[in-house]
């Protein structure tokens, strides 16, 4: 069997004016790889709103074609919008995405989507209640080629069945962070934030609509200095279809690292395994996406940089439009959240 990618990146799946949506909470980084894939699928952005000018001009440096909006309430009462697109200080996420839903538009919010377990209940009664979406910029994976085409061998079978996956999710924490990103009650917790892109994979890897947290644990190592945040993280799952996974998130990058992150994933089947090098390969290569695979008919390594592409955006373009589920489902997206939340929630403070 032949398993080097032969894909080519998706084209765009509407044209021009079909599918309108907006930038709206501009405090995390992660709005511009938001609107860029959405660019690229087809997608039209006309307004970006934020209080901050300094922000939104920034935003339209990189966006000129975005108009800035005087206030929220412009885009959310514009009936061309179809969807906002937000990355708002974690703790007021939910909030704002019960306004959008309520305008009668779709959502994608920045992970994490809630910093409370309240918050999940009010967003998933309001996806009920008005059958908009509350779609989620798990980026570790959907904006990621390598984590792409993991999913594509998985589903191929070159590995057998899935039984566990091992995350690495480190960060560096840099410097010029906001004062959100140190207190607690605005950023969730580690395990709550970037821990959700590790669940995420889980869950998606293994198939599991479901799963519970055996075991979790948080800790502030190097950082006396801001004793709200949480360093490091880590968290033991076991899915509902036997499947386990665990995964360490961090704050201790060195700064000798080519990357923000060495950020890896070993997914381990019955019949082979694969390895994610995502972002770098460590003293031999700086550029990412390096894929090993290892199974019953040998060793394979390919490097997947700019052959893949990211078709969730233009999934959820057509989910949009079409009122379907093929990007991600609404349960999928809530129940990583949930179970960030409850790691979260029962983590054990090491020292």
């Amino acid at each position: 069997m032949t398993y080097a990618p032969k894909a080519a990146k998706p084209e765009p799946v509407c044209g021009p004016g079909e599918f309108v949506f907006a930038a709206a909470a501009l405090d995390h980084g992660h709005i511009y790889g938001q609107t860029n894939g959405l660019l690229e699928a087809g997608g039209t952005l006309k307004w970006v709103y934020d209080p901050d000018p300094d922000k939104v001009k920034a935003f339209c440096r990189t966006f000129p074609q975005a108009k800035a909006a005087p206030s929220l309430e412009t885009i959310l009462n514009d009936p061309e919008v179809r969807l906002v697109a937000a990355a708002a200080i974690p703790s007021e996420r939910c909030a704002l995405g019960l306004r959008v839903m309520d305008s009668g538009k779709d959502y994608f919010t920045d992970k994490t989507p809630f910093t409370t377990l309240e918050q999940l209940a009010a967003a998933r009664r309001k996806a009920a209640e008005t059958g908009r979406k509350y779609m989620v910029y798990y980026s570790e994976r959907l904006h990621v080629e390598s984590a792409i085409y993991a999913g594509r061998l998985i589903d191929e079978g070159a590995i057998g069945r899935v039984v566990q996956v091992l995350g690495t999710g480190p960060h560096r924490l840099g410097k010029n962070r906001p004062d959100w990103f140190f207190r607690k009650e605005q950023y969730g917790g580690i395990l709550c934030d970037i821990g959700s892109h590790q669940i995420e994979q889980f869950l998606y890897y293994t198939g599991c609509k479901d799963a519970r947290v055996a075991s979790s644990k948080v800790g502030n190592y190097r950082n006396p200095q801001h004793p709200e945040l949480e360093d490091f993280g880590d968290a033991t799952l076991i899915g509902d279809n036997g499947a386990t996974g665990y995964f360490r998130v961090d704050w201790l990058t060195p700064d000798g690292l080519g990357t923000w992150g060495d950020g890896r994933t070993i997914i381990l089947g019955t019949d082979g395994y694969i390895e994610l090098r995502k972002y770098i390969d460590v003293a031999r290569e700086k550029s990412g996406d390096h894929v090993y695979l290892v199974n019953h008919e040998g060793e394979y390594h390919f490097n997947v940089s700019g052959q893949i592409g990211y078709p969730f955006f233009g999934e959820l373009i057509l989910d949009c439009l079409n009122r379907t589920e093929h990007a991600m489902t609404q349960e999928h997206a809530f129940k990583a959240a949930e179970l960030c939340l409850i790691a979260q929630r029962d983590a054990e403070r090491v020292q």
